[in-house]
């Protein structure tokens, strides 16, 4: 096929665009990958391993592997995090949704890689991997959106070796919808470029949730770039991120 992978999985818009023509086998397994973790791990579908185990923690002792692997995934995160990112809600619930779209992402790019696609860009709701170079040999370049203003860009980063994740979480689209630990609320936007997308998604997540405290304690612990927007105007930016304003 030609032109973009466009679909809908977990509640958001996954697009795909690849360097060559992408074949029509390898668009269904990329599509198949987020399927699968979202027949299991979605809250949303009543039928789901994670809706009878989200809302029943004694469930846990019946949990498939699968399931359990991402749930003490989350778990670390959380401890890692001083419990800024949490699969714990207020409400008792299970909720491993922070985890489950990054490991989406990377098993769709784990089909890419088995079926020798090796240069994409794989942008989920406004959390992207990539691999490879653009069809003219430059690096694949992420915009990331004004947190004022979702109609236009904020500034852009380009991807390179050590930093091909780019993962984006604020306000503005969704809401309140990270359980804030930060007594000020100081954040509206973050975002983390890594090396991989579950580190990259977390903490986003992670320092929009913790504030100052949280983004300090990141950049101490991980190699990863952040551009964070707080509500006063206030900018935190690694070099790296062109002309936020």
């Amino acid at each position: 096929m030609t032109g973009p992978l466009v679909f809908e999985t977990m509640g958001t818009v996954v697009t795909l665009v690849t360097a060559q023509p992408l074949e029509p086998p390898v668009a269904q397994s990329v599509q198949d990958a987020f399927r699968a973790l979202d027949e299991r791990f979605s809250l949303y579908r009543p039928e789901s391993e994670a809706t009878r185990v989200g809302h029943d923690r004694t469930a846990l002792a019946s949990a498939s592997p699968e399931y359990l692997e991402v749930y003490w995934a989350a778990v670390a995160w959380s401890d890692a995090t001083d419990h800024s990112f949490t699969p714990h809600r207020p409400d008792g619930v299970v909720d491993l949704s922070g985890v489950v779209k990054a490991r989406a992402i990377q098993a769709a790019s784990d089909v890419l890689g088995a079926a020798g696609v090796t240069d994409w860009c794989l942008n989920a709701g406004g959390d992207v991997l990539v691999a490879g170079a653009q069809p003219d040999g430059t690096p694949w370049v992420v915009g990331i959106v004004d947190p004022h203003d979702r109609t236009s860009l904020w500034t852009q980063f380009a991807t390179r070796p050590g930093r091909l994740a780019v993962a984006t979480s604020g306000i503005q689209e969704r809401g309140e919808h990270v359980w804030r630990l930060a007594s000020d609320d100081t954040f509206t936007q973050v975002t983390v470029a890594a090396a991989d997308i579950e580190t990259a998604d977390v903490l986003a997540t992670a320092v929009l949730a913790g504030g100052v405290t949280i983004l300090e304690l990141a950049q101490q612990k991980y190699d990863i770039d952040i551009l964070a927007s707080a509500r006063d105007g206030r900018i935190w930016a690694s070099p790296v991120f062109t002309g936020p304003r």
